[in-house]
C-alpha cells in the first residue's frame, strides 16, 4: 500500500530537526550524540523514530558509527569513487517495478545537498518496490529537481514523468535523454534496513543492506538524485569503478 507524504512525516520532521541541531552547532563536527534512550528524551519521540531517523542522518553522510564510541557528526559528506550505474530495473533484471508512492514532497536534507533544492520547493518522489520472480530485491527513492530548472534543462525528463510508468525514474531519464549530455556521481555503502524498510522489502529490520546514492546532472546541475537499498540476499550487482 502506498504511503502518503503525511504519514511519512514524522520521521523526516525529526531526520530534519536532528539535522538543524548539526548545521547550528548544537552538535558540531566530531562530536558524540547522546545515547538514543537520553536522545529521544529530549526530542520527546519514540526510540523506533529516532532510530530511522539517525539511520538515514548516517545514510546521508552527516553521521557515523563508531564502535565503542557511539554517533558521532561528520566533518562534511563523503564522497566515494563509484560511477557508470545504470538504472536497476536493467542490472537486477529479470525485475518489475512495484509503485509504493508517487507524490510531491518538500525537500530534505538529502535532495537540499544533491539537488540544490531551495527551501519551499517541490521535488517529485518516487518510492518503489524492485520484485523477483518471488522476492523484493531493492527499495528505490527518486527525486527529481524543481519543475524550474527541468523547464530549463531537460523538459523532456519532466514530460515524462507525469506519465507515471511502471519503470524507475532512472529509466525515465535514461529513455528522456538520447541526445541529452548526463553526467553522474554514485556512492556505495553498508547499512542496516531498519524498520520501515524492512518491512517493505519482507525482511528483518537488522537486515544487512548495500546502500547506493546517485546524482544525475545535466550541464553540471542536477536533475535527479536517488538511494536505493539492496538486502542481503539481492541479485549481484555489477560496478565500475572509476580511477
Amino acid at each position: 500500500m502506498a504511503m502518503s507524504g503525511q504519514q511519512r512525516r514524522p520521521v523526516v520532521a525529526l531526520y530534519e530537526r536532528i539535522a538543524d541541531a548539526i548545521h547550528d552547532g548544537t552538535y558540531p563536527p566530531g562530536s558524540t550524540l547522546p545515547s538514543e534512550p537520553k536522545l529521544a528524551g529530549e526530542l520527546g519521540v519514540s526510540r523506533p523514530a529516532l532510530r530511522e531517523a539517525l539511520l538515514l542522518l548516517q545514510e546521508d553522510g552527516l553521521l557515523s558509527v563508531r564502535r565503542g564510541v557511539g554517533r558521532t557528526v561528520n566533518d562534511r559528506p563523503p564522497r566515494r569513487g563509484f560511477e557508470q550505474l545504470q538504472p536497476l530495473d536493467d542490472l537486477l533484471g529479470p525485475v518489475r517495478v512495484r509503485a509504493l508512492l508517487r507524490s510531491r514532497e518538500e525537500p530534505t536534507d538529502f535532495t537540499t545537498q544533491h539537488l540544490l533544492a531551495p527551501a519551499g520547493s517541490e521535488l517529485r518522489f518516487w518510492e518503489s518496490v524492485l520484485v523477483g520472480e518471488s522476492l523484493a530485491v531493492a527499495l528505490s527513492h527518486e527525486w527529481a529537481a524543481p519543475e524550474d530548472v527541468l523547464d530549463r534543462l531537460h523538459p523532456a525528463f519532466g514530460e515524462a514523468l507525469s506519465a507515471e510508468p511502471a519503470v524507475s525514474m532512472l529509466t525515465v531519464l535514461a529513455e528522456a535523454s538520447r541526445g541529452v549530455p548526463l553526467t553522474a556521481h554514485s556512492g556505495v555503502s553498508a547499512t542496516l534496513l531498519g524498520r520501515r524498510r524492512g518491512e517493505q522489502l519482507d525482511r528483518p529490520a537488522d537486515t544487512p543492506a548495500v546502500l547506493i546514492t546517485q546524482v544525475v546532472r545535466v550541464d553540471g546541475t542536477p536533475v535527479m538524485a536517488a538511494k536505493h537499498m539492496l538486502p542481503t540476499g539481492a541479485p549481484a550487482l555489477p560496478v565500475l569503478q572509476s580511477c
